[in-house]
């Protein structure tokens, strides 16, 4: 899988190996390795911080979502059951010579932006690998993703809540510098099917969402009614 050669590629060329030496090490041809060497050369540039070592998104992250065809993008779990709109991101970045910075997000992209932040956090690669299988355990997969889509789920789920009249995650200014800079208009039209979706979790304030929605945009919103009297 392409994903899988690049982030192989992208780990050796952190330990200093030119393109050839990539190659044989991997048993490809050089040819294969030269673009990949490129594009990890730019996401560097590109990052606005250290060198990127790679960016994932659960799958089904596109559901109820409408995406600018022109910018390439792919779901591998298009269509699979609604997550309700939360979209896991994990971004790691270089950290020294044998280390890596991981910082995730979990994002509300029908309604509240981001609701949790995680890291940053420095460990070594095999960690990191281990840590990413368990931050997208609660869906069907994950997929490498182009730090610009990483960006604009994050950055414009939370520009769509505010937008909605919600305050920023409070911790979300401390994990910014990892997605760096979001370039250019967004490419995503937030809200299920274009309309805030409301799905409540146990920390919610269900009654202050649906007034401030409610102040927001009237009755032009939907949302999952969930009991939340005690048990009789």
């Amino acid at each position: 899988m392409t994903g899988d050669l690049k982030e192989r590629v992208r780990e050796l060329r952190a330990t200093g190996r030119s393109p050839k030496e990539i190659a044989r090490a991997l048993g490809v041809k050089p040819s294969v390795v030269a673009p990949l060497v490129r594009e990890i050369a730019a996401e560097a540039v590109t990052g606005g911080g250290p060198a990127l070592v790679g960016s994932w998104i659960s799958t089904g992250w596109s559901t109820g979502l409408s995406i600018d065809p022109s910018y390439g993008w792919t779901d591998e779990a298009a269509g699979e059951p609604d997550t309700g709109g939360l979209v896991s991101v994990l971004v790691a970045r270089r950290h020294g010579y044998d280390r890596v910075s991981v910082c995730g997000y979990l994002a509300d992209v029908y309604c509240l932006g981001v609701k949790v932040t995680h890291g940053p956090e420095i460990m070594d690669e095999r960690g990191m690998r281990q840590f990413r299988d368990f931050f997208f355990s609660d869906y069907s997969g994950y997929q490498e993703a182009p730090i610009e889509l990483a960006r604009q789920i994050v950055y414009g789920s939370e520009e769509y809540a505010e937008g909605l009249g919600f305050e920023s995650f409070e911790d979300f200014e401390l994990t910014k510098g990892h997605l760096g800079d979001l370039e250019g208009p967004t490419a995503i039209t937030f809200g299920r099917d274009g309309r805030p979706f409301y799905v409540p979790s146990p920390q919610d304030d269900q009654n202050m969402v649906h007034r401030q929605l409610r102040r927001a945009v009237g009755d032009a919103f939907d949302y999952v009614e969930i009991d939340t009297a005690d048990d009789a």
